[in-house]
């Protein structure tokens, strides 16, 4: 399963951050300054496209904490992010669950923590300044939502969250099926995936504005679609094989 997941992971990658609002990242960004190191917890991180995509975008120096409840996705994260590291000029240096990088514009630490995330532990936040996911809020609960904005306003870190599926989606050309694989699919995202009762699926994106609205954070939107093309033949190919596994 980690296998499939971390080849899932990978091939979306760049569909990802062509997708992401660079508005919201500057925004975010230009609201950290002065803060040294910079403290990131990325949650549900996986093999660390996010980590990947902000390290470069946001001030330095910083310290991420990378959560994820898989062993084999967070060693994919250090090795792939060592890489990536090494490809931008940067030296690196990799231990059991950390890895050092600096130069080529880069420098960071980046440490990794197997954990479930079905609480939200208090020593996770404490002392962030930044707490972010990627292509995470829309498998959680509302209640998980609320928890999650309580302990980002318990400790006052900002918040980016991206990626967060909408229930909309559109293929060219049109097919008689599309609507039904829609509403099948968008029946299958509230299903409860252990993360506080049933998901919030389609409904993440307004369920995040009102717990964050709630405890007094100004929210920012912006669009994330995906726009798939040529280029992602391998996403494609596997997101449709996906929909058909499904059951609704």
């Amino acid at each position: 399963m980690t296998d499939t997941l971390s080849q899932w992971l990978r091939v979306r990658e760049a569909a990802d951050a062509r997708a992401r609002s660079a508005r919201v990242t500057r925004r975010i960004a230009s609201a950290l300054p002065g803060r040294t190191p910079l403290r990131v917890l990325d949650l549900a991180t996986g093999a660390g496209s996010n980590v990947r995509y902000l390290a470069p975008r946001l001030p330095h120096p910083q310290t991420w904490l990378a959560v994820d409840g898989s062993a084999g996705l967070l060693a994919d994260l250090l090795g792939r992010t060592t890489a990536w590291a090494t490809a931008c000029g940067a030296a690196a240096t990799t231990g059991a669950a950390s890895c050092r990088l600096s130069g080529g514009g880069l420098d960071l630490e980046v440490r990794t923590a197997v954990r479930n995330l079905h609480a939200l532990d208090d020593d996770l936040f404490e002392g962030q300044h930044l707490v972010t996911a990627s292509a995470l809020l829309d498998l959680v609960s509302e209640s998980w939502l609320e928890a999650l904005a309580a302990q980002c306003r318990r400790v006052g870190a900002a918040a980016l969250f991206t990626i967060t599926y909408n229930g909309h989606s559109a293929c060219d050309p049109v097919e008689p099926e599309d609507e039904l694989a829609r509403t099948l699919l968008n029946a299958h995202q509230a299903r409860d995936k252990g993360l506080g009762g049933p998901a919030a699926g389609p409904a993440a994106v307004a369920g995040a504005v009102r717990a964050f609205t709630a405890v007094g954070y100004q929210v920012e939107r912006d669009v994330s679609d995906w726009r798939l093309d040529a280029r992602d033949a391998d996403v494609q190919r596997i997101l449709v094989d996906g929909w058909a596994d499904r059951k609704s």
